[in-house]
């Protein structure tokens, strides 16, 4: 398990029913936070993600793909056939233990596994269930199915992202599978606050589409009061100038200069004739102007390497920053000072790095992080000790299929 001193979420358990990425990103959240989360999988294959990557000698460590390894650090695995009648009356047991039922079905499946949130709660009125689905439980759209880039381009995000000349652009990192996780964390924990109040739980419904929408937070509003729609603009900005990515003798440098006395600052420190006009000491002469304003500074650019650019704009306290790749970030000073790469050790001594918490608590000390659970690896643990149930009555429902030991 993630094992924190005084960690938040200590004494909270969750049986997490995730798949592939948006559940189970909400439920590593959960988890890292201090969670107690049991992998609900079925019996024998386990969960589907298991298997992405899992044969790559690049991406795979134990016989688990990076995606697994990543999502499922600190969990525990419990094998359970949840379409039989004896997993189910299992799963009954687990809920009376529980706080939390997080999954990112279909909408629909649950209901018809028979453990949606009425029968849950029928068995443990203080039980908090949490579902991700593309569009949600309500609407026209809520039985189509739907992945990370079918909501981006849904959202309209994808549509502002982009050269003008080029086709409307995803973004890198999937933010319609994440977002979607990180609302149903944030949901789940708002309703366990709800819960101290009322003592009851409650039903959490997030549709990724709707994360998106509400990430378009003021352009939407731009848009809403207006009626104009935004277009791709690049690396650009629609307000501030320059707000850009420049190319360097080496690499790329992002310049952002929101107000008039950066640019202030900014045309000291590069004290190109193009910049001087009195003029455009103010915002809306430098939009005016942004294409000359952009390529002088290009031009500019192109003659030094990317360290002597960030010496000098960082001397100047202009807001910058370095276009790093993945092995730059990765290993930024700032980035490890904040130990965000972080190391977890697997059961054949090998150690994985992956990313880490980007919370940090006053009270609470650094995360160890323990490997992803092997199917089943905890059922026999969580049956006895949890839940109570002797050797005899476990071996049966092994007999049965219901369970995985």
């Amino acid at each position: 398990m993630t094992t924190k001193q005084n960690a938040p979420l200590t004494g909270l358990t969750v049986l997490d029913l995730t798949h592939m990425l948006s559940g189970p990103y909400g439920t590593m959240t959960l988890t890292d936070l201090g969670a107690r989360t049991i992998k609900i999988e079925p019996p024998g294959a386990g969960e589907g993600t298991r298997k992405l990557l899992a044969e790559s000698s690049d991406y795979s460590r134990d016989g688990m793909g990076a995606y697994f390894l990543t999502l499922n650090r600190g969990k525990e695995s419990m094998a359970l056939d949840l379409k039989s009648t004896e997993g189910r009356a299992v799963f009954y047991d687990l809920v009376k233990h529980a706080d939390i039922v997080f999954d990112n079905f279909s909408a629909g499946v649950m209901r018809r596994l028979g453990i949606d949130h009425d029968t849950l709660a029928a068995v443990n009125p203080r039980i908090i269930t949490c579902t991700v689905s593309g569009f949600g439980e309500s609407g026209p759209d809520t039985q189509r199915p739907a992945f990370d880039q079918v909501v981006q381009a849904m959202g309209g995000g994808m549509s502002i992202t982009g050269e003008p000349t080029m086709p409307p652009t995803r973004s890198g990192i999937p933010i319609g599978d994440l977002g979607g996780g990180i609302f149903g964390a944030m949901g789940v924990l708002a309703a366990v606050i709800a819960r101290h109040s009322t003592g009851k739980g409650q039903h959490v419904d997030v549709s990724m589409l709707d994360v998106q929408i509400s990430l378009l937070n003021y352009m939407a509003t731009m848009h809403l009061m207006s009626g104009h729609v935004p277009n791709r603009i690049g690396n650009g900005h629609f307000v501030h100038v320059p707000y850009n990515v420049y190319a360097t003798q080496d690499g790329h440098v992002v310049v952002a200069c929101i107000g008039d006395a950066f640019f202030e600052r900014f045309r000291e420190m590069l004290p190109l004739p193009a910049l001087q006009k009195p003029e455009y000491s103010y915002q809306p002469a430098r939009l005016a102007d942004k294409v000359l304003i952009d390529t002088a500074i290009g031009q500019a650019f192109a003659g030094r390497t990317t360290a002597e650019w960030l010496e000098r704009l960082r001397a100047a306290r202009i807001p910058c920053g370095p276009v790093n790749d993945f092995a730059q970030a990765l290993s930024d000073p700032q980035v490890l000072a904040r130990n965000m790469v972080v190391s977890m050790p697997l059961e054949s001594g090998e150690v994985v790095r992956m990313p880490g918490i980007p919370m940090k608590f006053s009270e609470t000390g650094e995360a160890r992080f323990t490997a992803p659970p092997r199917v089943g690896q905890d059922s026999h643990v969580i049956l006895s000790q949890m839940l109570g149930y002797d050797d005899a009555r476990i071996a049966a429902l092994q007999v049965a299929g219901a369970v995985g030991v």
